[in-house]
C-alpha cells in the first residue's frame, strides 16, 4: 500500500532531503523491478509446464493414433489379400458356372433338337414317300405308253418283213450298270466309305463318332475338320500343326518365283529371246496370283568371280533352267551339279537341249543329261528347230511348271473337280472364311519374321531368361503383361522366337499368337492390322466362321471378347507375344486392352526398347536383357570367324574383349556384325587394320557405315556404286520395301547379275533381308545408317526418291497393272509427300481402293480419306459417282462382271462404315449386272444376294434378309450341290438370322447341317489347315525321326501316324504307329502308359479298317496297362473303356457292352459319363 501511496502523492517526494532522496529512491525501484521479473519468470515457468503437459498429451494421443493406423493398415492388408483370394475363387467359380451353363444349354438344345428332328424326319418321310409314289406311278404310266408304242412299231416293222434285234439274245451287261447323275453324290460316299458313324453335332457341343486316334482336349476336338476324331493324347500333333508351320511352298523364296538360267554361248540367243519376249508374260501370270517373278542369269564373263553368289541364287531359286547345245564348258559343271544333282528339296528343274541333224553333242553334255535323267531329277526338252521356236517351247514348259508345281493353281482346280466342285472359274473370289478379309501377304511376312529371328544358332545365355518367361506362364492369375526390355540390338526378338520354339515343343497345349513389328510406319506397325490379324488367329483356332467388323474402334472392342470366348474353351494357356510394341503408332492408345483384366489362362509378353518404352508401362513386371558378358562376346565372334575359317590371335581376342565392354559395343547385334566384318576380311586381308577401323566405331550405326563403305570399295566401277546408293535409298523411302523385279524396272541399267551380287553382300552383312518378296532393312540401325549416309541433306533428297517411286507406280496404274504393291505404296507415298490432290485422285481409282479393302486394310483406307478431308457420306457419294462414270466405258461381258465386283466391294465397304442406306444401291446394282451379264442362277448372283441380305440384317429388316438368304441358298445348292462349303455359308447366315429372331430350334438345325458339310469338306479337301499342310508337316516330322531310339522319336512317329491317318492314308499310318509302339516298348518298357497310347491308336486304326478282332485285342491291352498305371478316374482310362464298349456294340457283344458301361457307372459320376458318351 505504501508504494502505491507514494506514487500517488508527489508532495512527499518534494520534502525529502536532497542527499537522502538521491540514495533511497534507486533502491526502491530496483526491488520493484526484481519483484516484477520474478513474477514474469514464474508465469513463464508455469506456461512452460502447461505447454509441456499439453505436448505430452498430444504426443501420446498421436502415438496412439499412429498405432491404431498401423493396426488398421495391417487389417486392411489382410482384408485385401482375402478379397484377392476371393476374387480368384470367384473367377474360377464363374468359369465353372459358365461351363455348367453351356452344358445345360447344350442338353436343352439337344433335347429340343431330337424332338424337332423327329417331327421333321417324320414329315420328310411322308413327303418323300408321297413324291416317290407319285413319281413311280408316272414312270409306270410312261413305261406302259412307251411299251405300247414300241409294240406297235414292232408289229409294223415285222409286217414290212424287217428283222428286229431281240434284246434277250444280247449278252451285254448294260442293264446292270449303275448310272449316277452328273453332280449327284455316289452311294459310296453316302454310306460312309471310311466307316465313320454319323455325327450328331452342332456348334454348341457335338456328339462325335467313334473313329480315329485319340485326340487332345482342345477346341479342335469340338469344332472343325477334326470333329470326327476322338479326344485324349493327340494335342501334340495338332498344336505342332497349328503353330508356325509355313503355309507357303518350299519352292518359293519369300513370295517370289525365281528362275535361274544356266546357258552356254551357243544357247545365248534363246536366253535373250526368253527374257525379252516371254519373261514379261510370266511376270503378269505371277502378279495376278500375288507373286513376284524374277529371272537371274549370269553372262559368261561373270561366271567365275561370283561363285558364292551363283550358289546362293541356285539355293533360293524356284526353278533352274539349263540350256545346252553341243558343248558344255567346264566352268558350268559345278553349277549344273549344284542345281540338278544336289537338289534335296526336289525343286523343279528343266533342261533344254537343242539338237541339229548331222551333229552330235559332246560327251560331257550326253553324260550330264544321262546322269540327270537316270536320277529322274529334271524334265528334258529335246528341240530340233530354230531358236525362236526353242524359246517359245521353254516358255510353255516354264509356264506349266510355275502353275502346277510351284504355285499349284492348276492342281488345285483338278482336285476341286475330283471333289465334285463345279464352281470352276465362276466361283466367288473369297475363300470360305465367312465375310472375313484376310491378307495372305501380312501373314507370310509374320512367318518369315519369326523364321529369320529363330534361325540364329547363337543362344547368348538365354537359359536364365527362359526360366523367367516360364514362371510367367505358370504364375496364378491375374497378372499384368511381362515387359521384355533392352537396348537396340540386344536380342529381344531372338529371345522371344527361341522361347516360342521351346514352348511349342514342351507345352503343345499352349496356343501362341505372335506378332513381330518391323520398321516404324510400315504395315506391320499399324495397330488396326495387328488387332485384326490376332482376332483372325483366334477365330481360326476356334474353328468359327463369323463376320468380323473392320471398323478399328469396334475391332478393338471385339478382340477381348474373342479372347475370352476362346479362353473359355481352350484347355491350355493362351500366350500373346508382340515384339517391338513401342514401334506401333500411338501404342498406348491402340493397345489399351493390355491394361484390362484378361482371362485367367491368357498371358501377354511384349518387348520394348528401354529408351522408348511408354512411361505407364514401366510399372509392369520387367525382364531386362543384360549386356553380353565377355564369354558370350567371344563365342559369337568365334562362331562367325570359324564359319569363314578365320583364326584370331590371342592378342586380337584380348583387344576385342576390351573393346566390347561399353553399353553400345556389347549388345548382340553389334558383336554379330563385328564378327561378320572380321570373317569377311578373312585370310586375304589385314585383320589388324580392320580391327583398328572397327574399334573406332562405338555404336552399331557407325559399324554399319563401315560395313557399307567396305562393300562400296569392293565394287568395280562408280556406276555400280551409284546403283547401290540408289537401291538402298529407294528401299529406305518406301512403305514396306521394294522387290528385285521392281528395282530392275526402276533402273534398267541394273542387270540381274549385278543386283544378285549386291543383295548377296548386303544380306550376308545383315543390312538387307527378304520379307514377303520385298527387300527391306534387316534392322532399324541399318535403315538409320542409310538415312545418315545418303540422305543427310534433308527432306528434299527423301522427296526426290519418293517421287521416283510415285512415277513408277503411277505408270503401272496407267497400264492397268493394279497389284497389291501399287495399292500399298502409292497412296502412302502421296500421304508422306503431303499431296492431297493426287492422293484423292488415287483413292478414286476404284481398283486401288478395292485392293486395299479386300485385303482388310480398312483403317488405312479411312486414314487416307481423313487426310483428304472427306467425311463418310461424301466419300460414299464420290465412289458411287466414279463407278457411274466407269460404267459408261464398260463394254462386253468381262468388263461388266468386273464392274459388278466393284459395285459389290463398294457396298460392303459402306456397310462396314455403317452407311446401310447408301450400301443398298451399289449392292442392288451389282445384283442387276450379274443377273443380266451372267444368269439369274449363277453362283455370283448368290454372292450378291448374300451381301445384300447382310445389309438388311444389320438394318433389322429380317424379312427381306431371310428371303434373299433363301434365294442364295437355292442357287448355291443348284450350282454346287447340297454339300458344298458355300452352301454351308448360306446355312450359317440363315441360322444367325433365326437366332436374332429367337427362332432357336430352326437356327440349331441349320447350324448342325452346316457343320456336317464343313466337316466333310474339310476331311476331303482341307479347310484352314488343309491336308496339303498335313502332308507337309508329316514330311517334316518324318525327317526328324531318323535317329536313335528315344521317347521323343517314338512320340514323333506317333504324331506321324495320326497325321497320315487324317489324310486317310491308313497303310502308312499303320506303319508309323507300329514303329512307335515297338520303339516305346524297347525304350520305356511294355507297361508304360505311352505304350497304351500307341496300342489305343492302333486299335482305332483297325477299328476304322473293320478289323474288329485285332482292335479288340489292342484295346484290351491298352485298358490293362492304363488300369495299372493311371488313377481310376483318369480321362484316358475312361476313353479306352468307352472305345472298347462301342467296339463291343459293333461286334454285337451286347452283354460285354453292358458290363463295360457298368464299370463306367461304378467309377464315374453321371455327368462325367454323359460327357464321355457325347465326346
Amino acid at each position: 500500500a505504501e508504494p502505491s501511496g507514494a506514487e500517488g502523492s508527489p508532495a512527499q517526494a518534494e520534502v525529502v532531503p536532497e542527499g537522502a532522496g538521491g540514495f533511497a529512491a534507486p533502491s526502491r525501484y530496483l526491488l520493484l523491478s526484481k519483484s516484477t521479473a520474478s513474477v514474469q519468470e514464474l508465469e513463464c515457468v508455469a506456461e512452460y509446464e502447461r505447454l509441456k503437459k499439453e505436448y505430452e498429451i498430444f504426443r501420446v494421443s498421436k502415438n496412439n493414433e499412429v498405432a491404431s493406423m498401423v493396426k488398421k493398415e495391417a487389417k486392411l492388408d489382410r482384408e485385401n489379400k482375402r478379397l484377392r483370394a476371393e476374387l480368384q475363387a470367384l473367377q474360377k467359380t464363374y468359369q465353372k458356372i459358365l461351363r455348367e451353363k453351356e452344358s445345360a444349354l447344350e442338353a436343352k438344345y439337344q433335347a429340343m433338337e431330337r424332338a424337332a428332328t423327329f417331327e421333321h424326319d417324320r414329315d420328310k418321310v411322308k413327303r418323300q414317300f408321297k413324291i416317290f409314289r407319285e413319281t413311280k406311278e408316272n414312270e409306270i404310266q410312261d413305261l406302259l405308253r412307251a411299251k405300247r408304242e414300241l409294240e406297235a412299231k414292232l408289229q409294223r416293222l415285222q409286217a414290212q418283213g424287217i428283222h428286229v434285234f431281240d434284246p434277250e439274245e444280247s449278252d451285254s451287261d448294260d442293264n446292270c450298270t449303275d448310272v449316277t447323275a452328273t453332280g449327284a453324290q455316289s452311294e459310296y460316299w453316302n454310306g460312309g466309305a471310311l466307316g465313320s458313324e454319323p455325327s450328331m453335332g452342332s456348334m454348341m457341343q457335338l456328339q462325335q463318332s467313334f473313329r480315329g486316334p485319340e485326340f487332345a482336349h482342345s477346341s479342335i476336338d469340338v469344332e472343325g475338320p477334326f470333329a470326327n476324331i476322338n479326344r485324349d493324347d493327340w494335342d501334340a500333333a495338332v498344336a505342332s500343326l497349328l503353330q508356325v508351320t509355313p503355309l507357303f511352298s518350299h519352292s518359293l523364296w519369300s513370295n517370289t518365283v525365281r528362275c535361274f538360267i544356266v546357258s552356254t554361248d551357243e544357247t545365248q540367243p534363246e536366253v535373250d529371246i526368253f527374257i525379252r519376249n516371254y519373261s514379261p508374260k510370266l511376270q503378269r501370270v505371277c502378279e495376278t496370283m500375288g507373286y513376284f517373278f524374277q529371272v537371274v542369269h549370269f553372262s559368261a564373263e561373270n561366271e567365275r568371280p561370283l561363285k558364292d553368289v551363283r550358289k546362293w541364287e541356285i539355293e533360293k531359286s524356284s526353278l533352274v533352267i539349263l540350256l545346252l547345245h553341243l558343248t558344255l564348258p567346264s566352268c558350268l559343271l559345278e553349277d549344273c551339279e549344284e542345281a540338278f544333282l544336289r537338289n534335296p528339296e526336289e525343286k523343279p528343274r528343266l533342261i533344254y537341249h537343242r539338237k541339229e541333224d548331222g551333229r552330235v553333242s559332246s560327251v560331257s553334255v550326253q553324260q550330264l543329261i544321262e546322269q540327270i535323267s537316270y536320277m529322274n531329277k529334271a524334265k528334258v526338252i529335246d528341240h530340233i528347230g530354230g531358236v525362236e521356236e526353242g524359246a517359245y517351247e521353254i516358255y510353255t514348259c516354264v509356264e506349266k511348271i510355275i502353275k502346277q508345281d510351284i504355285l499349284g493353281c492348276e492342281m488345285t482346280e483338278l482336285e476341286g473337280k475330283d471333289l465334285g466342285n463345279k464352281q470352276e472359274s465362276t466361283a466367288p473370289e473369297e475363300e470360305v472364311f465367312g465375310d472375313v478379309l484376310w491378307d495372305a501377304h501380312d501373314e507370310q511376312e509374320q512367318m518369315e519374321a519369326f523364321q529369320q529371328a529363330s534361325n540364329s544358332t547363337c543362344e547368348l545365355g538365354f537359359e536364365k531368361y527362359f526360366e523367367r518367361l516360364n514362371d510367367l506362364v505358370a504364375a496364378p492369375a491375374p497378372i499384368p503383361p511381362l515387359l521384355v526390355s533392352g537396348g537396340p540390338g540386344s536380342g529381344k526378338s531372338l529371345l522371344l522366337s527361341k522361347w516360342i520354339q521351346l514352348q511349342q515343343k514342351h507345352s503343345p497345349n499352349a496356343l501362341i499368337l505372335y506378332h513381330f513389328v518391323g520398321r516404324p510406319m510400315s504395315t506391320s506397325s499399324e495397330s488396326a492390322l495387328i488387332i485384326k490379324r490376332l482376332t483372325l488367329k483366334l477365330m481360326q483356332h476356334s474353328w468359327l466362321v463369323s463376320p468380323l467388323t473392320l471398323d478399328p474402334a469396334k475391332l478393338l472392342e471385339e478382340f477381348p471378347r474373342w479372347l475370352e470366348k476362346l479362353s473359355a474353351r481352350h484347355q491350355g494357356s493362351i500366350i500373346i507375344i508382340i515384339d517391338s510394341i513401342d514401334q506401333i503408332q500411338q501404342a498406348e492408345k491402340h493397345m489399351k486392352w493390355l491394361i484390362d483384366p484378361l482371362p485367367v489362362n491368357v498371358r501377354v509378353i511384349v518387348s520394348v526398347n528401354v529408351e522408348t518404352c511408354p512411361q505407364a508401362w514401366r510399372l509392369w513386371p520387367t525382364l531386362h536383357l543384360d549386356p553380353l558378358n565377355s564369354k558370350d562376346v567371344k563365342s559369337l565372334i568365334s562362331a562367325e570367324c570359324n564359319s569363314a575359317n578365320v583364326k584370331l590371335t590371342k592378342e586380337q581376342e584380348k583387344k576385342l574383349e576390351r573393346h566390347c565392354r561399353s553399353a553400345t559395343t556389347c549388345n548382340a547385334l553389334y558383336v554379330t556384325l563385328l564378327g561378320k566384318t572380321i570373317a569377311c576380311v578373312g585370310n586375304t586381308g589385314n585383320i589388324d587394320e580392320t580391327l583398328q577401323q572397327c574399334f573406332q566405331c562405338q555404336d552399331t550405326v557407325s559399324l554399319y557405315r563401315l560395313v557399307l563403305r567396305s562393300i562400296q570399295e569392293s565394287l568395280q566401277s562408280d556406276k555400280e556404286k551409284g546403283l547401290l546408293k540408289e537401291m538402298l535409298c529407294v528401299i529406305g523411302v518406301s512403305h514396306n520395301g521394294v522387290s528385285e523385279s521392281e528395282l530392275m524396272e526402276l533402273y534398267p541399267e541394273l542387270s540381274s547379275a549385278v543386283l544378285a551380287s549386291f543383295v548377296h553382300s548386303l544380306h550376308k552383312m545383315c543390312l538387307l533381308t527378304y520379307g514377303c518378296g520385298l527387300l527391306k532393312f534387316q534392322h532399324l540401325q541399318a535403315w538409320e545408317m542409310v538415312r545418315l549416309e545418303y540422305m543427310e541433306e534433308g527432306a528434299n533428297v527423301i522427296s526426290a526418291y519418293r517421287q521416283k517411286l510415285v512415277e513408277y507406280f503411277t505408270i503401272q496404274l496407267s497400264r492397268d497393272r493394279v497389284t497389291w504393291r501399287s495399292a500399298d505404296e502409292l497412296p502412302w507415298l502421296f500421304q508422306q509427300q503431303g499431296d492431297k490432290q493426287k492422293l484423292h485422285k488415287c483413292l478414286l481409282n476404284l481398283f486401288v481402293s478395292q485392293n486395299l479393302y479386300k485385303r482388310g486394310h480398312f483403317a488405312e483406307l479411312l486414314s487416307y480419306w481423313q487426310l483428304v478431308g472427306k467425311d463418310k457420306s461424301s466419300m460414299a457419294a464420290e465412289y458411287f459417282d466414279s463407278l457411274k462414270e466407269y460404267e459408261k466405258s464398260c463394254e462386253g461381258e468381262e468388263s461388266m462382271i468386273c464392274l459388278a465386283d466393284l459395285y459389290e466391294t463398294l457396298g460392303r465397304f459402306l456397310k462396314d462404315l455403317g452407311l446401310l442406306s447408301q450400301a443398298v444401291a451399289p449392292l442392288q446394282r451389282s445384283l442387276e449386272i450379274r443377273e443380266t451379264a451372267l444368269d439369274p442362277d449363277h453362283p455370283r448372283v448368290a454372292q450378291s444376294l448374300h451381301q445384300l441380305a447382310g445389309v438388311y440384317v444389320q438394318w433389322k429388316k429380317f424379312g427381306n434378309a431371310e428371303q434373299l438368304y433363301k434365294q442364295a441358298l437355292e442357287i448355291s445348292e443348284n450350282a454346287y450341290g447340297a454339300e458344298h462349303p458355300w452352301v454351308a455359308r448360306e446355312l450359317d447366315a440363315l441360322a444367325t438370322l433365326y437366332q436374332k429372331q429367337n427362332k432357336y430350334e430352326q437356327a440349331e438345325q441349320l447350324r448342325k447341317k452346316s457343320f456336317k458339310i464343313r466337316q466333310k469338306a474339310a476331311r476331303q479337301k482341307g479347310s484352314l489347315c488343309g491336308f496339303a499342310l498335313l502332308r507337309q508337316r508329316a514330311l517334316q516330322l518324318e525327317e526328324l525321326t531318323l535317329g536313335k531310339d528315344t521317347p521323343d522319336n517314338a512320340r514323333t512317329l506317333n504324331e506321324l501316324g495320326v497325321l497320315y491317318y487324317l489324310q486317310n492314308n491308313l497303310e502308312t499310318a499303320e506303319l508309323f504307329l507300329k514303329r512307335s509302339l515297338e520303339m516305346r516298348e524297347r525304350v520305356l518298357g511294355p507297361d508304360h502308359p505311352d505304350c497304351a497310347q500307341s496300342l489305343n491308336n492302333l486299335a482305332a486304326l483297325y477299328n476304322e479298317k473293320k478289323h474288329y478282332d485285332k482292335a479288340e485285342e489292342l484295346y484290351e491291352k491298352a485298358l490293362d496297362i492304363r488300369r495299372r498305371a493311371l488313377a481310376p478316374d483318369h480321362p484316358s482310362l475312361a476313353y479306352t473303356v468307352k472305345h472298347l464298349a462301342v467296339l463291343y456294340k459293333k461286334m454285337s457283344k451286347r452283354t460285354i457292352y453292358e458290363n463295360v458301361f457298368g464299370v463306367l457307372h461304378a467309377q464315374y459320376s453321371p455327368r462325367r459319363i454323359s460327357h464321355l458318351v457325347k465326346s
